[in-house]
């Protein structure tokens, strides 16, 4: 007992010395919401290393608890601990994705390694594991209800997955291992923002004529950034997708698509300081010995054993049953956009800096459909209100801005989200546009997670939408792609997977699901953007108000099948690579460009297309934890267009009982089994039949 009265004095000492620091008070701000603006960079290490220390005492606490093991005196209590640290992880570093700087990154490479220890003291702590063991091995005969179980179970699981079971010698190199991946995922992702905001790939333009086709909208943006770069009189273009999109979409040169693309696409593998091509062999290195701790031949077995799929074998096979159809399908519109090659330049062969640009001829040849005629309709707050509108068909949620909230930067936007009757669901911060510390993509997360506590009251949770949309300009609102539009519905649906959360332990709650599972509820809503009834009620003209016209609206709809083969082939290209980094069985003698070329030659990808990530800027692999599992979109995918059919198959998009089905699937977090879940709503196990017919692959 002697440790733990240590640990909680110093604990307090750490939280005495503190009082101004307001990541270590309760904040004093409307919802609780974090104190965002008074909170400085000289509180994080301190607030970090207080929160430590009191988790530590918690768990030693448990760990040392002289009574038998229950459930309610181990497994509740360890849930339970960590309060602290989750709210000053939780801005931390949501911060510092959305709004990073050189000085957050060094404050996360000190505090990176010191959170790995911490979860690696409590998993690979004996005493502790063998109380969770004694609960777990007598779960059958102690009552628990459902949830209860699942808390146990998962929780055994989590301890012998992450090493509890290991020998002495194992647990200090898992520990090794550990701490060096948390460093080199943030150095990857660090080096990826850099090549991004780099000087060496902004491209200044000098000369109008170079920009003919491009919009008027994307010209005026480029003359923005041109001028805050101190460039007044040019445009400026970068390898950020707002930046870079509209001119592989429209631009007329040649040689500015292929420069921006490769600029895009070579990011991390230039061989300066910010390279990732040895950051991912020593990943790879890493991954591959931990893999082996724990008797599993390579990463991809030992992490999908968690997951739907459960190991690599299912995870390929349901790829090539996707990636067939879809090949066939890319090819024959490569087809399709050479002839218009042709056209222009007779006897050169279509690249992949050309897909984007005569795909959107082709569109417009095809369906008289042009994305800079639809843009105006899709203002962002608009589409936002459209987002909500459908929660609120579907839910009842009502949806509030929230005027003089505390935020870290002045373009976030608060929410509050009630139910009909006014009670409280939780809050809801959006980020949309982009900026020099943000790291690239769209992404949800949790600032403060949902939960019951001891006392039986319902912590509601803080949750946040991050994207890298278009910036307004001087003489225009943002403006919003087709492709953006489904991201913002998108990440909408994470943030009410987290938002509707009903579980009594935060471990459990909001989108703490299988990886394979989490993006049901994202690409759900994906579904609604287009409907002609949704439509109507968000896509107006910014300058006029006029209501997008049926005529625009069928055009939509009947492109919607357009191009799938290399939507669905770009992605399907990068989940294949990132299985393949992940069935290795040695790193030795890797050479990642070499990797990446035998991967797309052994699924014969086709030269006209580039994977949607190559490795060296692949973050969700080599920094954001999607390792193994970015098959999951696609396998989601399957789950939601079956869902999607049970709204169909009734003839009502909003029907109530349906969407009552679908709530209560969402309000379970990770309480019940995945798959279980799923079928309880539906009936029946989804129907990929129902995806390739989205898509158009088959009748």
């Amino acid at each position: 007992m002697k440790k733990i009265i240590i640990l909680g004095a110093l604990a307090m000492s750490l939280l005495a010395c503190n009082k101004s620091n307001p990541l270590l008070e309760q904040p004093n701000t409307p919802y609780g919401v974090p104190a965002f603006d008074q909170i400085k960079l000289e509180h994080y290490i301190p607030a970090f290393e207080a929160a430590i220390a009191e988790q530590k005492a918690e768990v030693e606490a448990i760990a040392n608890n002289e009574a038998e093991p229950t459930f309610q005196n181990t497994i509740e209590a360890l849930d339970r601990t960590g309060l602290l640290l989750d709210r000053v992880v939780g801005v931390f570093f949501n911060v510092l994705e959305a709004d990073g700087n050189d000085e957050m990154n060094a404050i996360a490479e000190q505090v990176s390694p010191m959170l790995s220890e911490l979860s690696d003291g409590i998993i690979l702590n004996d005493k502790l594991f063998q109380r969770v063991k004694f609960v777990y091995d007598q779960r059958e005969q102690l009552g628990l209800n459902p949830e209860q179980m699942r808390l146990v179970t998962e929780t055994y699981k989590h301890f012998a997955d992450n090493g509890a079971n290991l020998p002495e010698d194992k647990k200090e190199r898992l520990k090794e291992i550990n701490q060096e991946l948390a460093l080199l995922s943030l150095k990857f992702g660090n080096n990826v923002v850099a090549e991004t905001n780099s000087d060496d790939v902004k491209r200044f333009i000098t000369d109008e004529a170079e920009l003919a086709g491009l919009p008027e909208s994307a010209k005026a943006a480029a003359a923005e950034e041109a001028a805050a770069a101190g460039h007044p009189g040019e445009w400026l273009f970068t390898p950020k997708r707002t930046s870079f999109t509209p001119v592989l979409q429209y631009c007329e040169n040649r040689d500015l698509r292929k420069q921006l693309l490769m600029d895009y696409t070579t990011r991390g593998n230039r061989g300066n300081e910010n390279d990732n091509k040895a950051v991912i062999i020593r990943e790879m290195e890493l991954r591959i010995e931990k893999a082996k701790l724990f008797g599993y031949d390579n990463p991809a077995d030992y992490i999908l054993s968690d997951c739907m799929a459960k190991n690599h074998q299912t995870v390929d096979a349901f790829l090539a049953s996707v990636w067939a159809p879809s090949l066939e399908a890319a090819k024959r519109e490569a087809a399709e956009l050479q002839k218009l090659l042709d056209e222009d330049l007779p006897g050169e062969k279509l690249q992949p800096w050309d897909w984007w640009y005569y795909a959107e001829k082709l569109r417009k040849a095809k369906y008289a459909l042009d994305e800079e005629e639809i843009k105006p309709y899709f203002e962002l707050s608009n589409v936002r209100k459209g987002a909500f509108g459908v929660a609120t068909k579907l839910y009842g949620l009502q949806f509030e801005k929230l005027e003089n909230m505390p935020v870290y930067n002045p373009e976030v936007e608060v929410f509050k989200v009630t139910e009909a009757d006014g009670s409280l669901v939780g809050i809801l911060y959006t980020d949309y546009f982009p900026r020099a510390g943000k790291r690239p993509g769209a992404w949800m997360n949790q600032i403060l997670p949902q939960y019951i506590d001891a006392q039986g009251v319902d912590h509601r949770p803080t949750i946040i939408n991050v994207g890298n949309f278009n910036k307004p300009t001087a003489g225009n609102p943002s403006l919003l792609s087709m492709d953006d539009v489904e991201t913002l519905f998108h990440e909408f649906g994470h943030a009410l997977h987290g938002l509707l959360s009903k579980a009594h332990y935060k471990s459990l709650s909001g989108t703490n699901t299988p990886r394979d599972f989490v993006e049901l509820p994202s690409q759900f809503m994906e579904n609604y953007a287009y409907e002609p009834e949704v439509l109507k009620t968000y896509a107006f003209h910014y300058q006029t108000g006029e209501v997008i016209p049926d005529e625009l609206i069928a055009k939509i709809n009947a492109a919607g099948k357009f191009n799938q083969g290399f939507v669905t082939t770009e992605l399907l290209s990068a989940s294949i690579l990132d299985m393949d980094f992940h069935e290795l069985t040695t790193a030795e003698g890797l050479d990642v460009d070499a990797f990446e070329k035998a991967s797309l030659e052994k699924m014969n990808m086709i030269d006209e297309i580039i994977v949607r990530y190559r490795p060296t800027f692949y973050n969700h692999i080599f920094t954001t934890g999607y390792e193994a599992g970015y098959y999951s979109y696609t396998w989601a995918a399957v789950l939601d267009a079956d869902a999607f059919a049970a709204f169909k198959e009734t003839g009502d998009l909003f029907d109530a009982e349906t969407a009552k089905r679908f709530r209560h699937l969402l309000e379970q977090g990770g309480t019940r089994d995945a798959q279980e879940l799923y079928i309880e709503f539906r009936g029946k196990e989804a129907d990929p039949k129902n995806l390739l017919r989205r898509k158009g692959f088959i009748e």
